[in-house]
């Protein structure tokens, strides 16, 4: 019993001088001594392999130039090797600005050229940029306007959607065509496929079309009690000559048995077989003796070509 009391009282002493001498705040952890550490970092090992075949570029040679003390630069020094860039020595960059080369003497003329083959290229390939002012029919190419329907005297005259046409290709008509869309992109597609190559560079070109005949609410070769003609419909056009840029006008009449011109002619006739679905010329009949009759009339059996 005296035992347990006295263990009691050492014991109640003890926690009350452990508490007297306690830390005002918590403790902090001391710093490691200098050059003792439990970390160590793994070398990589990067392969080097000599025998590569791709080797760096050397960089451009440079030539330095010391700056004066109040940071002016100085004189730039002469150098014979070609392409070398002279830099400060701190390296900020070139001390003069890089001069442009001279202009060749011949400038305009090259201006002059590059500009008529762009306006040529324009002129061979008029549709690529799509429909203009002044097209018709969705097709650059094909110059004119579009005007109101026209509706016949008679039953089966008449054009649904019909356009005048002022020119095609390039080529200029000489009486406005009032014809459907099918048969305007019929002609272009004849003035450059067929009547342009087969004229060449004679006489400078082709200038114009000499239009005879295209819209006419008649029967054909104006015969009466007849089938109706495709110019009724709007699907036709006759042409009586070719003018040429230099004056010349190859005419059916006199051109088509002619020593120079008829061969011209032939071609012109046997390339619009196809483009269009019957072709007339002077071997037809003697009603096409000075003209061409073009229309894009379809048929089972192909066009018709006389």
């Amino acid at each position: 019993m005296l035992r347990g009391l006295f263990l009691l009282l050492i014991c109640t002493f003890w926690g009350q001088s452990a508490l007297a001498n306690a830390p005002q705040h918590s403790l902090r952890p001391k710093a490691r001594p200098v050059g003792i550490t439990s970390y160590v970092p793994h070398n990589v090992v990067v392969p080097v392999y000599y025998n590569a075949k791709i080797r760096p570029k050397p960089r451009p040679a440079i030539v330095p130039v010391m700056l004066a003390p109040d940071l002016t630069p100085a004189p730039l020094q002469k150098t014979t090797r070609p392409n070398t860039l002279v830099v400060a020595v701190n390296g900020t960059g070139p001390v003069r600005s890089l001069r442009p080369k001279h202009r060749p003497k011949n400038m305009r003329r090259i201006i002059s050229r590059a500009r008529k083959a762009a306006r040529k290229y324009a002129k061979s390939s008029p549709d690529v940029s799509g429909p203009k002012r002044g097209s018709v029919c969705g097709d650059r190419a094909i110059r004119g306007q579009a005007i109101a329907r026209i509706r016949g005297r008679i039953s089966g005259c008449g054009i649904a959607n019909p356009v005048k046409i002022t020119a095609v290709d390039g080529v200029a008509l000489s009486t406005p065509a009032t014809i459907d869309c099918n048969t305007a992109k019929a002609l272009k597609t004849w003035v450059r496929n067929g009547a342009k190559p087969a004229v060449g560079r004679m006489g400078g070109g082709i200038k114009s079309l000499r239009v005879v005949a295209h819209y006419a609410c008649r029967n054909r070769n104006n015969k009466r009690g007849g089938k109706l003609s495709e110019h009724a419909r709007g699907k036709a056009i006759d042409i009586a000559a070719i003018n040429l840029k230099d004056g010349t006008s190859i005419t059916l009449l006199k051109g088509w048995r002619h020593k120079r011109y008829g061969p011209v002619l032939k071609r012109m006739h046997k390339s619009a077989c196809g483009p269009f679905g019957t072709v007339l010329g002077p071997n037809a009949n003697r009603y096409h003796l000075d003209h061409f009759h073009f229309d894009t009339a379809s048929y089972r059996s192909g066009p018709y070509c006389r």
